[in-house]
Order: structure tokens, then sequence, then C-alpha cells
């Protein structure tokens, strides 16, 4: 059998398989439109490039984490209308559009389309294009709709996962529990994708864990456990020795140490739930070696630690290590300080070191400001199980990435707005990203595509696109192309990472931004100017375009 290396386009068509949905009709019927009034009009054949990018940092931070990339190639490579498409297309139009429209729809691919592309998992900034398309006019206004959507979500939900592990810290274990709130099945499994992406360790999600291999983790419900009434609602007890597979009950082993533990831990046995008990040597038999038990459904303190303990040390003496507990309501710093002060009060008491670390996960409606504070306040949670705050991105649903003109058949284009943060760049640009001496990303370099690039030790004047007195000399110690060409004459052109490489690249670029970039309270907007050449060229070019008012 011959091994075979699997490439850039075998990913992508692996990548497409996953995903149905992702086709031409994932659009808005206005671009159907216009692309039919440019077919009509003769402006099939003009060569346009355009910008997508978003014009402000999400979540009140100074930062993006650019994802949705392979998406968007896979999309692309696999850009052609079926001959249902076409044949629903006939039907829905008017009845005025001609046939010649529909059999050129029916040939059309994005082949002649060029790409150029950040690397996916790296940091972005306002007004920096993300993508970079140039080709025939009307392919690329009808690619614009579905790159907008692959953008901007997968965006969204990486930076908001990199933020959380950001206030987590790199040690703490970040769980994305949010299938059961996702805007639907295709939105759940885009939120796992793209939380692992930006720095969780784990889904629930079994279906994203199989398509995109991502670990897989999950406890059980409140339901379980309240199933069970009684120690008489056990129908199997009994569980054989890890090493010498004798049968023995885990029942009798779990009261004989309930007993000490609640002497241990002064805690009255009597108000312990034996449901509880009960579902817990049950859940235990099933997965003897990955026991981890949710301790709130009756009381933490009075029963679920307790009751924990107790089948824990059942387990151990059946040859087993119980992993942990998870909390997911009430006072979670205060809950997990008592949880790990009683596991180290009973690893000393029976001389069993490892009991005094064993996981303590919470999963109690978390977000950022949850974990900042919970910092804050001393906690001993191991684990974080997140699920609504992440993946409906609560504090801000929509990135709200754009998709603008920038060059039609070799001239630059501009959008006005009374509101400057809506007017474009205009023209075919490249990006460099400038480094200091430290090591750190200064500034976000916008050029002309006719200017030399900038060079390591040279200073370069860099401008704020639209206030004039904003401006700075920059010498980098380190100059950085920001594009890369993704999609050439129908090939995609550069190796792409798996999963596990772009999670890598995140840690990688944020560590290139200073720490006042990264805070959560009143960050450090980071720079992103232009060259003076371009800066002289948008403003001739909006002074040209701008209509000249008069006075009555």
């Amino acid at each position: 059998m011959i091994n075979r290396v699997e490439t850039a386009s075998d990913r992508i068509r692996n990548s497409n398989s996953q995903n149905g949905v992702i086709q031409p009709l994932l659009t808005d019927m206005y671009q159907i439109s216009m692309a039919y009034a440019y077919w009509k009009s003769g402006k099939h054949g003009d060569t346009a490039v355009f910008d997508l990018f978003f014009r402000k940092n999400p979540f009140q931070g100074e930062f993006t984490i650019f994802a949705g990339l392979q998406e968007c190639l896979t999309f692309v490579q696999n850009f052609h209308y079926s001959e249902s498409d076409i044949d629903y297309l006939r039907e829905n139009l008017p009845p005025s559009v001609e046939p010649e429209y529909f059999e050129f729809l029916a040939n059309l691919t994005a082949d002649e389309v060029t790409m150029y592309a950040v690397d996916e998992g790296k940091v972005v900034f306002p007004r920096v294009p993300l993508l970079v398309l140039e080709g025939p006019l009307i392919v690329i206004q009808l690619l614009e709709t579905t790159l907008l959507n692959l953008v901007n979500y997968a965006s969204l939900v990486a930076t908001n996962a990199a933020r959380f592990r950001m206030a987590a810290g790199r040690k703490m274990k970040l769980l994305e529990f949010g299938l059961r709130r996702a805007q639907g099945p295709d939105g759940g499994l885009s939120a796992s994708k793209y939380a692992y992406l930006g720095g969780f360790d784990g889904t629930s999600n079994v279906l994203a864990g199989k398509l995109y291999n991502i670990p897989v983790k999950g406890t059980h419900a409140h339901s379980y456990i309240s199933s069970f009434s009684s120690l008489e609602d056990l129908h199997v007890e009994t569980l054989r020795h890890k090493e010498t597979g004798e049968e023995l009950s885990l029942k009798d082993a779990s009261l004989k140490w309930r007993t000490q533990i609640a002497s241990t831990l002064q805690i009255l046995q009597s108000e312990a739930s034996d449901g509880e008990l009960a579902a817990y040597i049950s859940f235990a038999i099933a997965f003897p070696s990955g026991f981890i038990a949710l301790v709130d459904t009756y009381d933490v303190l009075r029963s679920g630690i307790l009751n924990f303990c107790a089948v824990a040390l059942g387990l151990h003496d059946l040859g087993y290590r119980a992993l942990g507990i998870r909390i997911d309501s009430g006072d979670l710093a205060y809950l997990s300080c008592v949880a790990r002060s009683s596991f180290a009060t009973v690893a000393k008491e029976y001389d069993l070191d490892w009991f005094e670390n064993v996981q303590i996960v919470a999963s109690n409606d978390i977000n950022e400001e949850t974990i900042i504070s919970l910092n804050e306040q001393g906690h001993k949670i191991d684990c974080f199980g997140i699920g609504t705050h992440l993946v409906t991105c609560q504090r801000q649903p929509a990135l709200g990435c754009v998709f603008k003109l920038v060059e039609i058949n070799g001239e630059a284009k501009i959008k006005l707005s009374q509101d400057m943060e809506k007017v474009t760049c205009p023209g075919k640009k490249s990006v460099y990203r400038l480094y200091g001496a430290d090591g750190h990303a200064l500034i976000d370099l916008m050029h002309r595509t006719s200017e030399a690039a900038p060079q390591c030790g040279s200073r370069v004047l860099c401008r704020h696109p639209f206030q004039e007195s904003k401006r700075a000399y920059v010498s980098p110690t380190k100059v950085e192309l920001l594009h890369k060409l993704y999609w050439h004459e129908g090939k995609v052109q550069q190796p792409l990472p798996d999963l596990e490489e772009i999670r890598q690249q995140v840690i990688a670029s944020l560590d290139t931004l200073r720490q006042d970039h990264r805070r959560n309270l009143n960050p450090t907007p980071y720079k992103v100017g232009v060259t003076d050449d371009l800066y002289n060229f948008l403003h001739e070019l909006w002074l040209q375009n701008a209509p000249i008012g008069e006075l009555f």
C-alpha cells in the first residue's frame, strides 16, 4: 500500500465534504441580480479588486483573530452552479432575464480569480484587508456574501475563545460546551471548530470531534443524578478489580468510606443523598477510569463532595483513580476552595497524595469577566466548561466584516461617507507589519503596490489614513508581508496547516503584541497606518469624488 502525503487540494476537498451548505446559492439575491445587470451591460469582462476587512475590533478589545480562510478556499475551489441551481434561478428571476445569462452562470467558475490572504490564525486589525480578491468583476461579486459569512463568525468565535484563554491563563483547561445553545447545527459545528482554533482544549460536540479531530469531553447531567432515588435503584453493584479481576462490590466499599469520610470532614452523613450516591456508584461502574461527578444536584457541601469522596475511595480500593468533580451552580470560587480543602484533608488523613489534586471543573454560565473575577478571588478550579457566552458571542453578536470594491480595470475606487470610519482605502495595496527592537509588532502599514517595501533599519513615515496630525517615523527591526498568494489559476498556492498548527499560530501571533494591546480593560489601540504616498493618493481621490457644497 502506498502512503500518500495529503496536499493542500486534498485538504480542501476533505473540508468541502464536511459542509454541503457552503455553495453558490448561499448568497444574497441582490448578488445574482447585480451579476445579471453587469452581464447585461457588457461589464462581465471587467477586472476588479475587492478588499474584505472589518472596521472595529470586537468585545471592546484591540485585536482580532482571523479565521475561516480554509472554508473560503473550499468554497472558491468548488464554486459552480449545478443544474438544479440554474433551474431554481430561472424560476425565481424576472421573466425579462435573458436565457443566455443562465448559460453564462452554468459555465462560471472562480478559476480566473486571484486571492491574497493573511494566514489563518494570525492577529489582525481594523481596515487591514483579510482577503484581497482580483479578477472578473461579476465572479467576485457573486463570491461576496458567502466569503463574508465564512469569515465573520469564524473570526468572531476564534477571537472570543482567545480572550477566554488569555483570561484563564495557559495552564487552565477550557472546554466548549455550547452546542445546545448555538445558533443552529451549523453554528454549533462552526463554534466548536473555531473555539478550538482560538485556544480551547476540547468540545462536548461529538460531530465536531469526528469532523475536525477535536478532543471530545463530557460527564453527565443533573437528570442522571436525579433518576436515582435510593441505593435500591442500583441494579449493578459490582466492578472487577483493575489488577486482580476479582468481582467486588463498589456499593459496599463506597458506603464504608462514606461513614469514615463524614467523620473526617465533619459532615452529617444523614444529610447526604442516597440517590446521588447510587448515581455516582452507577456511573463509576460504567466509567471506572473516567469518573467525574456532578456535585451540585442537591447540596455541594453536605452531599455532593461527601458522596464523591466515598465513591472515589471505593474505586481506589478496586485499583482505579477518579478524575474529579464538576460544579454547575453556586459560588464557584467559594465552593471550589472548600472542595479543594476537603480533598486535601482526605489525602492527608488516608495518605493518598493524588487525591488532593483531583480535577475541579466549573460550568456555570461563565463569561470572560467571571473568569477574571474568579482569578481575583483565588479559586481552585482546574477546568472551565463554557457554553452560551462563547458560542453566541453575547457581548457582540457580529464582527462586521465588509467587502468593498477598491479598483476597477486598473482605476482606483473610493467609497465616501459622512462617517469617516466608512471611507475606504482605494486601490490594490500591500500590507506590512513592522516590528520593534523588543520583538513586538508596532504598526501595520498599508502601501500602494507601486511603492517599494519598507526595509529593516530604514526609517519610514507612517500616517493615520484620515487624521493629518497623526504621523510617526518607524525604523523597524523586522518587516513582515502580511498577504500571501493563496488562490491563483484555479489552484491553492500555499500549503494549508491543520487545525493544531493554526492553534499554534494563534499563540505565536498573540505573543507578538504588547500586553497593553491584549489586556481586558482599556487596551491600547494598535496602530494601522498608510505610507505618505498612499495618504496623499487617498485624499486626492477623496477630493476628486466629494461634491463641493454650496451655501445659500
